[in-house]
């Protein structure tokens, strides 16, 4: 019994399950969007949305675990205030810059989207600036409040989907969607500014008197691959949406985001797991090389079984997944998804890479692999796309994840003895 309330409260397990449900009330929208506003609405809807993920990279400036290293490295509590809040306000003045930025390039190459809703989408790009506020979960996290925090992004999450789903009954449309998930940036953000201000009220409350220029430089010099590395990461897994509305239009888009939405819910797994078993690596990597290659070898064994089975169940319930989830009308896009779910393997793998990688000094290897993943990608699309369709598009993302994910660590003269020693056989 106790084991059982231990495995029920664990960090790992919370988190997990806010995330799918959150992901998951993401997945119930797109699915009413489909079914009672059709392909071009969920394609016009998947487009602004991938736009807003290029936005998270750009704003975060690299700065999210990073900070929290060296804040609670500071000599002090004077010190650590700095460097937390110097993080905050800079990640404030970028989400602001990169939201007009964006706001004029919609302007520029997609007006006719701004007929639906200029203000709903321009709304959308500014408060995910509160998104900056997420560095104060980190602070909670590392305290040990990650309960509290997880049960309120549950709860606005709730009040959102259930606005959402009400829009979206009412005949509001998509443009009123852009607007509610703006509210649910602000709403988190506040949410979790007052968990901080609770459990540490020894803590400063946010001002611009704490902003340091040389903490502000110390951080950006250390972040600058992180950031570059993540912001080519967000282009090599989002840019096919953006280039098939370019190139075959915004209803054979809305499919492929039907698509995309069911073959990614499943990545959160390896993003939470991979964060649990990190102290686990970093402990038999100190210990010994041996030691630690035994544990990347059962712990990438693992991934790589949830993945392939759910790969494989994917790819035989493909036809009755777009039905039971869309409708007749995107079952035409059964192969595509039997195609782009297969991606996953090697996304799950991934993640306990991208530890590898930080583990053996190797982190510029990283920002390489996300970049030639992402030239990957666009070129293939620009070559699939026009002879194949969606399911080039499918194929191209299958192709640039398995080699910016894996088989880049083969190629590379550093790390390719690490892969050849990483996929033996326990007992070879």
């Amino acid at each position: 019994m106790p084991n059982i309330v231990k495995l029920l409260t664990s960090r790992s397990l919370i988190l997990l399950v806010e995330r799918f449900y959150r992901l998951g009330a993401g997945a119930i929208i797109t699915f009413i969007v489909a079914r009672l506003l059709g392909e071009e609405a969920l394609g016009t809807y998947g487009v602004v949305m991938v736009w807003l993920a290029f936005l998270a990279p750009l704003t975060n400036l690299g700065l999210n675990n990073l900070v929290q290293k060296m804040a609670h490295q500071a000599a002090d509590l004077q010190e650590q205030q700095r460097f937390l809040q110097t993080a905050v306000w800079l990640r404030l003045g970028a989400g602001l810059l990169f939201a007009g930025l964006m706001i004029i390039g919609f302007i520029t190459f997609y007006p006719h989207y701004f007929h639906q809703g200029p203000w709903s989408i321009s709304m959308l790009f500014v408060l995910q600036t509160f998104f900056s506020f997420i560095l104060f979960e980190y602070e909670q996290n590392v305290a040990g409040h990650f309960r509290a925090v997880a049960v309120g992004k549950v709860v606005i999450s709730t009040l959102t989907l259930a606005a959402r789903i009400w829009g979206l009954w009412t005949g509001h449309g998509v443009e009123f969607l852009f607007l509610v998930v703006g509210i649910e940036f602000l709403a988190t953000g506040l949410m979790q500014y007052f968990w901080y201000r609770r459990y540490c009220p020894e803590q400063a409350p946010l001002r611009l008197g704490y902003f340091s220029l040389p903490h502000a430089t110390a951080m950006l010099k250390r972040a600058s691959w992180l950031w570059l590395a993540a912001v080519l990461s967000v282009i090599y897994l989002k840019i096919d949406t953006v280039m098939i509305e370019a190139m075959m239009g915004v209803a054979a888009a809305g499919q492929y985001t039907a698509v995309a939405r069911i073959s990614e819910l499943w990545y959160v797994i390896p993003v939470t797991l991979a964060a649990r078993y990190y102290p686990e690596m970093l402990q038999a990597f100190q210990r010994s090389w041996p030691e630690y290659l035994a544990v990347l070898r059962k712990r990438a064994l693992l991934f790589f079984g949830m993945a392939l089975v759910i790969s494989i169940g994917m790819t035989a319930g493909a036809y009755w997944i777009m039905l039971l989830a869309y409708g007749e009308k995107f079952t035409s896009s059964t192969l595509v998804l039997q195609i782009h779910v297969w991606a996953g393997c090697f996304v799950f793998v991934r993640s306990l890479i991208s530890q590898h990688l930080i583990l053996t000094g190797n982190e510029p290897l990283s920002m390489l692999s996300h970049g030639v993943g992402a030239l990957l990608n666009v070129g293939l699309n620009f070559l699939l796309i026009p002879r194949y369709g969606l399911e080039g598009a499918a194929w191209a993302t299958l192709i640039s994840y398995a080699y910016a994910s894996f088989f880049f660590i083969f190629l590379s003269k550093k790390t390719r003895s690490h892969f050849i020693e990483a996929c033996r056989l326990p007992n070879a």
